[in-house]
């Protein structure tokens, strides 16, 4: 009876999981873009755009850490519900806002409600998954987040419309609906996280490690830092793509069709992620797709055709789709196993350290040096996860999975059964 009650809810939790993070993270990719547009609509210009988007961010990078410790002590899956209660309330209430304070405060609200849902989510993957399962369980994961991404902006580019001053009304209605997406996630976490026995014994020994250790932990800090220049990238681009459009004359429409088409080749390089890792290994993979996402990043300054624009956008996709699965198992499997979630949520600090930092930076850039310079500053700060994927790689063997031990005979196929 006890192990049909593990075994019985692993048989589809993973899959569940992804379709609610689909959800999730479709709700705020499609609540991203609408709050810019409706921030210009209320007379915003890029200074406000990046003061409102580094807002999203500045809850959750305070409240991270303290969640990753009470993840470390107990369940991960309540986690999960409060974030998309937090998310479709920040959603809803960003749309009836009427000022740009307020549009900034529910932002903080939204971006808190993300972080929870994440901290809880990536918890349970670490938690559930095999040292030697963890590369694809990650990927497959990450799915559920570029899902959204693809479907978001396409929905939001559908609703908002500038034509006769209607971008107001439009962009409130698009957060409204992104707020009912989030709301039916709900639906997916059912009996999504298994039931472990030795939860105090996680408390007592997650106590024991301190943040300086994680820290310390040969792979985490490169970790960190590769996973917050690709969420950088990934975050301005959504926030400021409509901003170069309105300066180039791209309708909104087409500008969600050009998000949409990054968030698919996103997808593509997920799903061929194991064969690329078996024939470059981590190290090598890491370093060459953030190489070539700085320069993607930085040609997206110059004023190229739509079409150009397009090609441009879907290969900075498919290379912004390596970083996010492989920092968080770099992360996972360099920290001490009783305090993973607690690395996990340094790690997301770092994430939303640079959505502080970043939009923030590319909204003093933008006042001084156009709307497209931004991009340029997101180029130079993937080139530098680059140069720090190459210098941590000479430490730390490269391989589909170079710090993972071989599973034991007949363990692989059981867990493949289970996810």
């Amino acid at each position: 009876m006890t192990v049909r009650t593990v075994q019985e809810p692993g048989r589809s939790w993973l899959l569940r999981l992804v379709i609610a993070f689909a959800l999730a993270q479709g709700a705020v990719s499609m609540a991203r873009p609408a709050v810019s547009y409706r921030a210009l609509a209320l007379g915003a210009d890029a200074r406000a755009i990046g003061v409102i988007t580094g807002v999203y961010a500045l809850l959750p990078l305070f409240a991270a850490v303290p969640l990753g410790r009470r993840t470390d002590h107990g369940r991960c899956a309540p986690l999960l519900p409060l974030g998309v209660v937090l998310i479709a309330g920040g959603c809803a209430l960003s749309g009836r806002a009427g000022t740009l304070t307020a549009m900034a405060a529910w932002s903080g609200v939204m971006g808190l409600g993300h972080l929870c849902f994440v901290i809880g989510a990536q918890s349970i993957v670490a938690r559930q998954s095999s040292p030697a399962e963890q590369d694809r369980n990650f990927g497959h994961f990450t799915i559920g987040a570029s899902l959204g991404q693809l479907i978001g902006p396409i929905a939001a580019g559908y609703l908002i419309s500038e034509r006769d001053g209607a971008m107001a009304r439009t962009s409130a209605l698009a957060l409204l609906v992104s707020a009912a997406v989030a709301a039916v996630s709900l639906g997916s976490l059912r009996r999504i996280e298994h039931r472990s026995a030795p939860a105090a014994h996680r408390a007592e020994q997650a106590a024991k490690v301190s943040v300086g250790r994680i820290l310390r932990a040969r792979g985490v800090p490169a970790g960190i830092f590769i996973s917050l220049a690709v969420l950088s990238a990934t975050d301005i681009l959504t926030a400021y793509l409509p901003v170069v459009g309105e300066h180039r004359g791209i309708a909104p429409a087409t500008i969600g069709l050009l998000l949409s088409l990054r968030a698919a080749a996103t997808i593509a390089c997920r799903l061929v992620m194991t064969p690329m890792l078996r024939v470059l290994g981590r190290t090598a993979l890491l370093t060459t797709t953030c190489l070539l996402a700085g320069v993607l990043c930085a040609g997206i300054a110059l004023p190229v055709p739509v079409a150009v624009l397009a090609v441009m956008l879907a290969a900075l996709g498919f290379c912004l789709g390596v970083g996010q699965p492989l920092s968080m198992t770099t992360v996972v499997q360099a920290a001490p196993p009783e305090a993973r979630s607690t690395a996990l949520a340094l790690r997301l600090t770092g994430n939303r350290l640079g959505q502080v930092a970043a939009p923030a930076s590319a909204g003093l850039i933008a006042g001084v040096a156009g709307t497209a310079a931004p991009f340029v500053m997101l180029g130079a700060l993937l080139l530098a996860a680059a140069g720090l994927g190459l210098r941590g790689g000479r430490n730390v063997r490269a391989g589909t999975a170079p710090d993972v031990p071989e599973p034991r005979p007949g363990r692989r196929s059981a867990d493949r059964d289970r996810t």
